[in-house]
């Protein structure tokens, strides 16, 4: 975006996601000033600039939600859609250096490029440049990559930093026996909170909260999942402490852990995780 005019004597942009302005007239005509002068703080075209600066800042954590919600789904992704959102920098910036798969056990890299054709161009664990076009791709979860150290090592080594958490993404594996009808997990129980402050910590780390339960929605498979730690009801005047993870699937009904699915499992125990991560912990005592 170019330079607007905005009164006499200044002109105004966007710079690096911020209302700028520079000079005109004068002796620092064309000079970038660090601050926004009084004359055009309220002009029109300031106005105009922050109301787009806050829509794409809504857009950049609009793309960042659908890729996270591709990721820990794991559903196929046409690797069309890819490439044509890939020109845009929210897009961009939100699927670069995700791990994506293709349909051969070649097919495996982080994302670097798409082309306008649906050629998808991935750095595989070889430092090579691999190029594949699939009619879909698939943004796996961290549990259910079998390379995941390695991934880690060589992100590494490239300097990898993802827009979307995936291969530095907490996760937990289900261990291989569980008990056949036990339906919760009491792990991260007993995590003591402030009045309100387990209910605001759920708020702030985006997971819903109702009848209370804070929960998540997770695509395992071929059903959807909800993981739900209990937290205690919001009107409560005493202290509130995390009780036990269960889940739940799209009709409400119980699942015994058996049941619950690998990606289903790593989400609700990083949830019950962060949550409990968030407690009081005295004076005194092991963290």
């Amino acid at each position: 975006m170019g330079w607007l005019a905005a009164g006499d004597g200044y002109e105004v942009a966007l710079v690096e996601g911020r209302v700028t302005a520079r000079a005109t007239a004068g002796r620092s005509a064309g000079k970038q000033l660090k601050t926004l002068p009084k004359a055009v703080r309220e002009h029109p075209e300031v106005d105009r600039l922050r109301r787009f600066t806050a829509w794409l800042d809504r857009h950049a954590e609009s793309c960042r939600q659908q890729v996270d919600a591709w990721m820990v789904s794991s559903l196929p992704v046409p690797t069309g859609v890819i490439a044509r959102v890939w020109p845009d920098e929210a897009w961009q910036a939100a699927l670069r250096d995700l791990v994506v798969v293709g349909d051969g056990e070649d097919e495996v890299g982080f994302l670097r490029d798409a082309t306008a054709d649906g050629e998808l161009r991935l750095v595989d664990l070889d430092g090579e440049t691999v190029r594949i076009s699939p009619a879909t791709v698939t943004l796996p979860h961290p549990v259910l990559l079998e390379d995941l150290e390695d991934l880690r090592e060589f992100a590494a080594e490239l300097g990898v930093v993802q827009g979307v958490d995936q291969i530095h993404r907490a996760v937990f594996a289900k261990p291989a026996e569980v008990a056949e009808k036990a339906t919760e997990v009491k792990e991260f129980t007993g995590g003591r909170f402030s009045r309100f402050g387990l209910a605001a910590r759920a708020g702030s780390l985006g997971y819903r909260v109702s009848g209370g339960y804070a929960t998540s929605r997770v695509r395992d498979g071929e059903r959807t999942v909800e993981p739900a730690v209990w937290i205690g009801e919001q009107y409560w005047d005493n202290d509130s402490q995390t009780g036990s993870l269960c889940w739940r699937d799209g009709e409400g009904r119980l699942l015994t852990l058996p049941e619950v699915g690998p990606v289903a499992w790593s989400e609700g125990m990083r949830m019950a995780a962060a949550l409990y991560a968030g407690r009081t912990v005295e004076k005194g005592t092991n963290a």
